[in-house]
């Protein structure tokens, strides 16, 4: 068996609950290394100048850093029933974090664009707000991080041939991303429901804040955790309880997450992942190719399995 792994485990370090903060806030550190380190290694000519600072693994490692820190601060076991009660100070802390997202979001002004302006700028909106993408979040990024360290080519500039960069891994929407994370920790998915059906009024792009993946609103974090919930309680249910499936494949990707992550950002340009296409335009071509790369990696994944070779951060 080989593992590559970037920090120890709380068990192998042998350290209390309460004492184990330190040790477990080092753990996004590696994540968000890595990713950087990647980024130089694939990007060779991109220099720190324009080096995008967001980014997937950051994200992670931000949401993982805040919520680990929330739960061993609270020095409380989980109970049936009364894991919200005993978790109360960090519930306060989150609800605090979402005060701050609302009020930054919806009425921070933003030169030369509407008080809480959540579209996607460019063509939209008839074209009045051709320099608003994104709204707050977009101004944010662009005034803490830089417009050259944010992504450069965003979904909206396809569809709305907006100029401006924007990052949907930006500093405000990883609010959220904590919101999502803790979620995953502690709520029960009738309250997720709730809160996502108000918020939407049941509507794909309308309601009191739209569902916007980009931005990481308040109602795509909640309804993608209720959906989260519902595919967990029928794959534990399918796997764990009822033995009626293994998991495989997807638990062979699952174990090596990381190195089929690296893997595709490294090759995905590389053939047999991608080749030139007869028409770039094709649904047909770009599933065939998309399913051929994801099945690639689930081979590989297996094969790393069955060698006992995994990484670890």
């Amino acid at each position: 068996k080989f593992t590559c792994k970037l920090t120890p485990t709380i068990q192998e370090l042998g350290s209390p609950r309460t004492d184990a903060l330190v040790t477990d806030n080092i753990l996004p550190s590696p994540s968000f290394i890595l990713c950087l380190c990647l980024k130089l290694f694939i990007y060779s000519t991109v220099s720190l100048d324009n080096l995008r600072i967001p980014g997937v693994l950051q994200r992670l490692a931000w949401s993982y850093l805040v919520v680990a820190s929330l739960d061993l601060l609270v020095d409380a076991w989980w109970s049936p029933g009364l894991d919200i009660i005993l978790y109360w100070p960090a519930w306060l802390c989150v609800l605090l974090l979402e005060i701050l997202w609302l009020c930054l979001t919806f009425f921070l002004p933003v030169p030369g664009c509407p008080t809480g302006y959540l579209g996607p700028g460019g063509i939209g909106d008839m074209g009045l707000h051709a320099n608003c993408t994104g709204g707050a979040a977009g101004y944010i990024d662009r005034r803490l991080l830089g417009e050259q360290h944010i992504y450069q080519s965003p979904s909206s500039r396809v569809i709305y041939a907006t100029k401006m960069p924007f990052d949907p891994e930006g500093v405000l929407g990883s609010i959220n991303s904590v919101l999502m994370a803790f979620l995953g920790l502690q709520v029960s998915i009738y309250l997720i429901l709730s809160i996502s059906a108000v918020l939407t009024e049941c509507s794909t792009d309308k309601g009191f804040i739209p569902v916007n993946k980009n931005l990481w609103s308040l109602s795509y974090v909640t309804t993608l955790a209720c959906f989260a919930f519902v595919l967990l309680v029928l794959v534990y249910y399918t796997i764990d309880v009822k033995k009626w499936w293994s998991g495989a494949p997807f638990y062979y990707t699952g174990m090596n997450s990381i190195l089929v992550y690296v893997g595709h950002e490294v090759f995905e340009d590389y053939f047999p992942f991608r080749w030139q296409m007869a028409n770039s335009q094709s649904h047909a071509e770009h599933l065939i190719q998309n399913v051929l790369a994801t099945s690639l990696w689930v081979v590989i994944s297996y094969i790393l399995y069955r060698k006992r070779i995994f990484w670890k951060i």
